[in-house]
């Protein structure tokens, strides 16, 4: 289907019921799919209630196709081919198997500088293959042109070179070069890397750290590829790619886990060796190079069962066993810190989809001392199930308080609220474990109840003990309010409260 059926007159419904499949064309030529346009997005998700993501290389991307479209269809999950990719992705940071070495070509070393401490502090060895190697010989102190040296560099430079000396692990970067006359570009010649000549410009490994690299890779049983071999644009066949790819075929055959990153890598080695089908392929750099960032891929994010980064729940709690109460929107984060001064035997989490807001948290959290207490900013209704399943405790209560106001429009409420979370709260509920709802809007409140009701799959009761003839609970069970119901009492307003049960399976199951 062209796209100006999309962005042009209203389609006609007989014909999409009589469709089979749909194709529509250049998204990416409307500034709407690149601004994540809502009413782009509606029109896209139009007539659709189930979305299935399979375009995991522009995972990264806030488009209209890959994130907006998720906020009107009935559910969003990955494809078999996303999924896959996913899968690959998270592994290329296991380290079950050491030795494990990276090898990084390509430039943008600032960009990459926070991916590359990572892999310093998880990696055995970190071996520089592409333009990054210079900043890092600079930062050496080795004699380098400074046509080959990024500004800005040394910084972060030094920071990779220290941790890689507190942890003991080396770092290898080309000792000579294959060059190219810059005036005769058939002419070639190898140089070591403190004398390069002026007129010569390196394009690819020489022999000598093709020899360095094989003796570290040799006893190797992870390999991690990312970026491109060569130095520079130079498109004649040289030695090092050759030789670089019939070492990462070897260890590969000899039970080594490989994974080559990046379209150019994969070209380079297809193009020197034929496919290395034993090697693991990833086509999109980029993707990887934020998940190594530990930034939140939106594609992923967007889907409701989401996939975060695992969680370390040691760290995070000093007993990740206590009861776990939940607070969903979690705002400023008072009321979860007043909560987690009181109840010491229990661990507080608060799940805010606000960056600032929840750094505002931690930060309150480091300087209150509290190691029962945490913020995720996240958006919960895609990552709740994710998240809260690896929890090893029993997670007790889970609170939505005082929903945004913006999200209080009919058009909107239900976005605030969705299915797919209501019943990710209900299955992780502990038995007898309480859901608390409030707000100073009656009808919001009333529609988060129906919907508890209505989708907590007949595991949910309503609590009455306290609760007035109007059918809302009088006061605040705990005695404690977050800023904003504090402010709404205040003002001398009504809060609109209720408390839920989660039933025991067996009385559930009779009551179905």
């Amino acid at each position: 289907m062209p796209t100006n059926g999309v962005s042009g007159s209203a389609l006609n419904m007989e014909d999409l019921e009589k469709a089979d499949v749909l194709l529509l064309e250049n998204l990416s030529n409307f500034k709407e799919e690149v601004a994540n346009c809502p009413t782009f997005s509606r029109k896209l998700s139009s007539g659709v209630d189930i979305f299935v993501n399979d375009a995991f290389s522009i995972s990264h991307k806030m488009l209209a196709s890959n994130v907006g479209v998720t906020c009107f269809c009935f559910a969003s999950i990955a494809g078999f081919h996303f999924e896959e990719e996913l899968s690959k992705l998270q592994e290329t940071t296991e380290t079950t198997k050491r030795p494990f070495i990276v090898i990084i070509g390509g430039g943008n070393f600032i960009k990459k500088a926070a991916a590359l401490r990572h892999l310093a502090y998880i990696c055995d060895g970190l071996v520089f293959v592409g333009k990054m190697a210079f900043q890092i010989m600079n930062a050496l102190g080795s004699s380098v042109s400074q046509n080959f040296v990024d500004q800005g560099t040394l910084e972060e430079a030094l920071k990779i070179i220290h941790i890689a000396r507190d942890r003991k692990i080396p770092i290898l970067f080309p000792k000579d070069f294959q060059c190219v006359h810059d005036h005769h570009p058939g002419l070639l010649d190898i140089f070591p890397a403190d004398g390069i000549l002026s007129g010569w410009t390196p394009v690819d490994l020489g022999p000598g750290s093709i020899m360095e690299i094989y003796s570290l890779l040799s006893e190797c049983k992870k390999i991690l590829c990312i970026g491109p071999v060569k130095f520079g644009d130079f498109n004649q066949d040289t030695c090092g790619v050759h030789e670089l790819t019939s070492m990462l075929e070897s260890t590969c055959e000899a039970g080594c886990d490989v994974t080559v990153i990046c379209n150019t890598a994969y070209e380079s080695i297809e193009k020197a060796r034929g496919s290395i089908s034993c090697c693991k392929m990833l086509s999109s750099s980029a993707i990887v190079w934020e998940f190594l960032n530990r930034r939140a891929l939106p594609g992923v994010a967007a889907l409701d069962r989401a996939y975060p980064f695992a969680l370390d729940w040691d760290d995070i709690f000093d007993d990740p066993f206590q009861p776990l109460t939940v607070d969903i929107g979690s705002g400023n984060g008072l009321f979860l810190l007043k909560m987690a001064e009181r109840w010491k035997t229990s661990n507080f989490l608060g799940l805010e989809i606000n960056k600032k807001l929840v750094q505002r948290c931690l930060s309150s959290v480091i300087q209150s001392g509290l190691k029962n207490s945490y913020f995720i900013s996240t958006n919960a209704t895609s990552t709740f199930r994710s998240i809260i399943s690896s929890y090893p405790g029993e997670l007790v209560l889970v609170s939505i308080q005082c929903p945004n106001p913006d999200f209080n429009r009919p058009e909107h409420r239900w976005r605030m609220l969705q299915r797919t979370l209501i019943e990710a709260i209900a299955d992780l509920l502990a038995t007898n474990g309480k859901i608390f709802l409030q707000s100073d809007i009656e009808a919001v409140a009333a529609k988060m109840k129906e919907q508890f009701i209505k989708y907590g799959k007949g595991k949910l009761a309503i609590l009455n003990d306290g609760v007035s003839s109007a059918g809302w609970m009088e006061e605040n069970p705990f005695g404690i309010h977050s800023d904003w119901e504090q402010h709404v009492v205040d003002r001398g307003a009504p809060m609109f409260r209720l408390m839920l049960k989660k039933l025991d399976s067996n009385v559930s199951n009779q009551n179905s």
